[in-house]
């Protein structure tokens, strides 16, 4: 029987041959990964021998070569009715009488007692490339209990090797089809119905960036997630902090979970969607220990198998506990080469017709072809954009021909969004009315490159790409090149470019786009009297008893998240910095923000952080950065005070902040302070005594050298750093902090627009320069020329 049926406790990784990619890897870690804590159900595998056995058995081979000879293999015209007919020679067949006593005798062996559901699932393997894989091409049945019912679920895997995406699989990679063996791998059911299951990927799949651990969930089976059914819910870990034992979860995103897959009773349909409860939706399938249980798992399986991994994992209802069901090699990015980037930039602007989430970065422009189903295959032209209401592998065939993808429903790890990342197209999933809202046959630009919200315009917009190629980058000897940065979501992709830290995280970007209210009006909800206002802030923050907890998580975990991409470098974060005219357009913000003819000049920066109208939104800022560097063990955060006017302001600054938790010292916490302003360069001996670091910036430093409102069109012609006044002010200061022995870096333009600039500023002694991301290797080239010229002048 053993060349028939081997059990998970006998199959390693070595029998991929034998059993199947998909088996192979469930019986090595139920063999090696069991004695280190990662719970795997115990099974069985129906060998690819056995399968071979059956086709001689039923004298198949030669009509199912026949069959292949007759395929259309430019139009695959006839795809469908030769695989229909391979499937029906296959289910018509006979498993052989040894065969089914083997199934059999394993299956009670397995059960004991009393037969329970198991999940059978297909797991195919090539004579040729044992290492191929054949992810999603082959059918699994769920729910499956009964000795006919699991004879019939293994004939019915067995057919499923010539399903229509299979077929087309093969001959797009090259594979003989009778070279193609399948394994059925026999498991016991985890009741994930009754509780929730999931995937996670050992890299963030997004940008290939190793250092996070990303896991997303739904409420019952986790088809759902495979078939982009429904929006799940997803959870950021950070590989190195949950090493060491600290808070982890940097992100959590908690998804609309509108349907939630069960077993039903009825035999011909063992499973059914159903809406999910509202309060599930409004609950996270996995609590913060479990959540911190899957990623250590998962670590575990990372190590042993040396490569990033993409794992499957689910809950049981009824035992409550945590199992892993299947772990395979991670196939996109940990082929890519993260130091080969290309940007794109839209160049034109257009009518939005809907949105939904980013997949990958790339613009595309084409005519929209709207599908029901894959049965629509022949309405689509190679390089036209697919738009449907979601996909599932059956579609695999059509989507080669795309050149972009857009669904009315899924997530970040839905089919639509994995098949795209493989093909390397842009997809947008989950606008909900992409259908309705998009035209067939009319020209559309489908654009991911404006962050984690993907846009479709009407018409053909133009836009650039550019190749970027960073393993030829030299970065400068002496000054540190750092990033100017605020947006979470592009934070690990800007973590392969060539730097040193973020030198300025602007808060300002994740308080407008993710947090969106004011922090009083969460302090003081109560008091508000406008009642659009309160219901828009009860929509926003109704996961939240207390108000204030919206806020300090919001932030925490998009600061966290710029944190952990550039660890253990250095993150500098300014606290807000908003104008008055600015923070009152926040939800709530008219209701706290004084009037101000100049708010340029106003109540801005630090004198807000002590002001009772400030005060408590401040302390906000302060406990969601305490929580990313106690917490969360972040503590390459740095935090940078603006626009401080006085010594004093300064010194009572850091006195409130030592009152919220963020005492200067402890856990070698920094503070740093803007130099913007002329007093900043005059007193630089006296600042330095009270903070830990300078950042010149230079836009407000010259508009206040120069009594330039850089906001005002009229003299804007006069506003520049190069301005022998602005460079003076700047060079005084860079000699003052040398002379204080403090670090002193510079955010701006200038540096990259113009070599004389980045020239001055090396002579000058500057430790570091910060850039936009667009602006880096210019910025470098500048400065890499700057220090060669400052080199040869001291020979």
């Amino acid at each position: 029987m053993d060349n028939l049926i081997k059990k998970f406790d006998k199959i390693s990784i070595s029998d991929i041959a034998v059993v199947g990619g998909k088996n192979a890897s469930l019986g090595e870690m139920f063999s090696k990964l069991s004695s280190k804590g990662i719970p795997v159900p115990e099974g069985f595998a129906i060998t690819a021998f056995a399968f071979e056995e059956f086709l001689t058995h039923n004298s198949l081979h030669v009509p199912l070569n026949n069959l292949m000879l007759h395929l259309d293999k430019k139009k695959y015209a006839n795809l469908q009715e030769i695989g229909g007919k391979a499937r029906k020679l296959l289910l018509n067949a006979e498993l052989p009488k040894n065969l089914q006593l083997a199934i059999v005798h394993a299956y009670k062996e397995l059960c004991g007692k009393e037969y329970f559901e198991v999940a059978v699932r297909s797991s195919a393997t090539a004579e040729d490339l044992p290492q191929a894989s054949f992810a999603g091409q082959h059918e699994s049945y769920l729910n499956v209990k009964g000795e006919e019912a699991l004879l019939k679920a293994v004939q019915k895997c067995f057919a499923s090797l010539y399903t229509d995406r299979a077929i087309k699989y093969r001959e797009d990679n090259g594979f003989e089809h009778s070279k193609v063996s399948l394994s059925v791998g026999v498991q016991r059911m985890v009741r994930s119905d009754k509780a929730c299951s999931g995937v996670g990927f050992t890299l963030e799949p997004e940008s290939g960036f190793r250092d996070i651990i990303h896991l997303s969930g739904v409420w019952g089976l986790g088809e759902n997630i495979v078939q982009g059914t429904v929006t799940p819910d997803e959870f950021f870990v950070f590989k190195p902090t949950l090493i060491q034992k600290r808070n982890p979860i940097i992100q959590k995103k908690l998804g609309a979970k509108e349907k939630m897959m069960i077993y039903s009773d009825d035999e011909n349909n063992p499973v059914v969607n159903l809406p999910t409860p509202k309060e599930k939706q409004e609950q996270y399938v996995l609590n913060d220990d479990e959540i911190t249980r899957l990623a250590n798992w998962a670590l575990i399986i990372e190590e042993h198998y040396q490569k990033p991994m993409d794992i499957e994992w689910a809950k049981d209802g009824i035992t409550r506990e945590l199992f892993i069901i299947q772990a395979r090699p991670e196939t996109v990015h940990s082929q890519k080469n993260p130091l080969l980037v290309k940007e794109y930039a839209l160049m034109d602007k257009g009518e939005r017709l809907t949105s939904g989430e980013a997949i990958g970065s790339k613009v595309v422009t084409g005519i929209a072809r709207i599908l029901k189903s894959p049965e629509e295959s022949n309405k689509l032209q190679p390089g036209e954009i697919v738009v449907t209401d979601l996909t599932s592998p059956d579609w695999d065939p059509i989507l080669k021909n795309a050149t972009g993808i857009i669904t009315n429903k899924g997530g970040r790890t839905s089919h639509a969004s994995i098949v795209a990342r493989e093909l390397g197209v842009p997809a947008i999933v989950g606008c909900g009315d992409a259908t309705k809202k998009i035209t067939d046959g009319e020209t559309i630009t489908v654009s991911c490159c404006e962050g984690k919200t993907g846009f479709v315009y009407k018409g053909k917009l133009t836009f650039k790409e550019t190749e970027l190629d960073f393993s030829n980058i030299k970065k400068p000897e002496t000054t540190e090149v750092m990033l100017i940065a605020g947006d979470p979501d592009k934070a690990f992709k800007l973590s392969f470019y060539p730097n040193d830290g973020i030198g300025l995280l602007r808060m300002e970007f994740i308080i407008t786009h993710s947090i969106q209210i004011h922090p009083m009006a969460l302090v003081r909800f109560d008091e508000l009297k406008d009642e659009a206002v309160k219901q828009k802030i009860e929509e926003l923050t109704h996961h939240y008893p207390d108000k204030c907890n919206y806020f300090v998580d919001k932030l925490s975990q998009g600061v966290a998240t710029i944190a952990a991409a550039f660890y253990p470098k250095d993150v500098i974060v300014r606290m807000s910095d908003f104008k008055t005219n600015e923070y009152a357009n926040l939800i709530g913000g008219k209701d706290f923000e004084p009037k101000e003819e100049n708010p340029m000049i106003g109540f801005r920066g630090a004198s807000r952080y002590y002001n009772n109208l400030y005060k408590e939104g401040f302390r906000l800022e302060c406990d969601a950065i305490r929580k990313v560097r106690d917490e969360m063990g972040l503590t390459n955060v740095k935090v940078m005070i603006p626009f401080c006017r006085t010594i004093e302001e300064g010194n009572k600054v850091i006195a409130v902040m030592k009152t919220f938790g963020l005492e200067q010292g402890v856990n070698n916490l920094e503070i740093y302070v803007m130099a913007e302003i002329p007093s900043n360069v005059l007193l630089a001996g006296k600042f330095a005594q009270i903070f830990d670091g300078f950042s010149i910036g230079s836009n407000d430093l010259t508009q206040l050298t120069l009594g330039i409102d850089r906001d005002s069109a009229i003299v804007s012609n006069l506003f520049s750093e190069q301005n022998e006044a602005a460079k003076e002010m700047i060079a005084m200061m860079i000699n003052k902090a040398k002379k204080a022995g403090m670090k002193i870096g510079l955010c701006g333009q200038a540096p990259s627009d113009f070599p004389e600039f980045a020239q001055f500023l090396v002579e000058q002694g500057i430790d570091s320069i910060s850039f936009n991301s667009d602006a880096l290797l210019k910025g470098i080239e500048n400065i890499n020329k700057a220090e060669s010229k400052a080199l040869l002048n001291t020979l």
